[in-house]
């Protein structure tokens, strides 16, 4: 009988949660301890518990997944395990133990967890390619993105996106989220230097 994995899942999106949950409780050697979807929530859970593997999302509200690793490594010896609908722009060595696509099937998700609980081997996804060079594109963004990221260039508030552009503020506020990991930046200001960087706006 293999040993038990103890694993917690961290993700914005509560239908991506309860499904991933469901999956690997099918699993005798997973345990889950513990599910959220607010990342504040997890990273004061995490010194009260002995957990093997933490499943996180890398874009997130409030404290993005790359801050959210950041300060489980600071106090958690726990692997990492990022499981995203982005492909990463750029690679830290031991910033994470492996990285997943949200489409991956159940099986691959299984084999990743037991390379880097198991055997102590980082798991990606076949076409990852690491790298420590962050590499921008112009086509990294998509359509409605780079508008989201004019207005937010010409100070316009996110209820002001949503009226321009007939979409909900939760909506605006996850392009927005998506905007800030695919640039890795924090800031709107920082978002304006790196849009003109890219050539978004002149």
């Amino acid at each position: 009988m293999m040993p038990l994995i103890k694993v917690i899942l961290v993700d914005d999106h509560q239908l991506f949660l309860n499904g991933l949950k469901a999956s690997l409780e099918k699993f005798d050697f997973i345990h889950v301890v513990k599910t959220f979807n607010n990342a504040k929530k997890a990273i004061s859970f995490l010194p009260t518990e002995e957990i093997d593997l933490i499943i996180t999302d890398i874009s997130m509200p409030e404290i993005n997944g790359i801050e959210f690793i950041k300060k489980i490594k600071q106090k958690h010896t726990a692997k990492i395990l990022v499981i995203s609908m982005f492909k990463p722009i750029h690679y830290e060595n031991n910033f994470y133990d492996g990285y997943l696509l949200k489409d991956t099937d159940i099986n691959i998700v299984i084999k990743a967890i037991k390379s880097i609980v198991y055997n102590n081997i980082p798991f990606f996804y076949d076409t990852f390619s690491p790298s420590k060079e962050l590499t921008f594109s112009k086509t990294i963004v998509t359509k409605r993105e780079k508008e989201i990221i004019q207005l937010i260039t010409q100070e316009f508030t996110v209820d002001e996106i949503a009226e321009q552009l007939f979409l909900s503020r939760y909506t605006v506020e996850t392009h927005k989220k998506n905007i800030f990991f695919k640039l890795q930046v924090k800031t709107n200001a920082g978002l304006v230097k790196k849009a003109i960087q890219l050539g978004y706006i002149s």
